[in-house]
């Protein structure tokens, strides 16, 4: 894949941890693929949640065999237990393919799908949760291919809130979003810690190229779909 010109770019996260934005390049007109950044580690990106510091109550502290109620948990969102993804389908805009399980390269950069000239498959980021787990779950596909076919996630931007995706799961089970919303992003901007951070809840995001510059060959944005596990 053809390197793009716009890498080499780091986020700071509120630990203060510098986070490598490898990006891949996304290629030409012709083979365009995701370029997404290194997303960061889970610590780095739960120490990016801010914190309270802990303060002394006004007034005298508690006796030592008295002591304050433990805080009650906060409620978190259902999720599935842990199953990897075997194929992603949006009916809203024809979608069906198998899912390639794929990590990153030597560099730090994210794999993409290879095109062998007839469309290439969506992948899952296996460095990821799997789609249903608490945390966004990643997905990367091509806007086009070599056939001029367009790519598998040529008409993301045709998504509209409340849409369903679906995505069977190892175990038997269908894990089943509804889409929340799409942001075009620049690539020298690409909010990593939004994308790849905690969540509450289990959420999906698919990644893909826009903003093709026939000029370069090259495309300078990307385009994210956020959705959520349905309830």
């Amino acid at each position: 894949m053809n390197s793009g010109g716009r890498g080499g770019l780091r986020a700071t996260t509120a630990a203060g941890v510098l986070l490598l934005l490898a990006l891949a390049g996304c290629g030409t007109g012709i083979s365009g693929t995701p370029d997404a950044g290194v997303p960061p580690s889970a610590s780095a990106a739960t120490s990016a949640a801010p914190t309270t510091a802990a303060t002394s109550p006004a007034g005298p502290a508690p006796a030592a065999s008295s002591p304050a109620p433990a805080a009650p948990a906060a409620s978190q969102p259902a999720v599935l237990p842990r199953s990897e993804p075997v194929t992603l389908e949006i009916p809203a805009i024809g979608v069906r393919t198998e899912l390639l399980k794929l990590g990153l390269r030597d560099d730090g950069t994210l794999e993409v799908p290879q095109d062998d000239g007839n469309g290439a498959p969506a992948s899952w980021y296996n460095g990821s949760p799997t789609p249903g787990e608490r945390g966004p779950s990643v997905m990367l596909g091509h806007v086009n291919s070599p056939n001029r076919q367009g790519g598998v996630f040529a008409d993301l931007r045709k998504l509209r809130p409340g849409t369903e995706i679906n995505v069977s799961r190892t175990d038997g089970s269908t894990a089943v979003f509804t889409v929340d919303r799409g942001e075009l992003y620049g690539k020298d901007s690409f909010p990593t810690l939004e994308v790849y951070g905690n969540t509450a809840g289990s959420e999906l995001r698919l990644i893909t190229c826009d903003g093709y510059d026939p000029a370069t060959g090259l495309f300078d944005d990307n385009y994210v779909i956020y959705a959520k596990l349905k309830a």
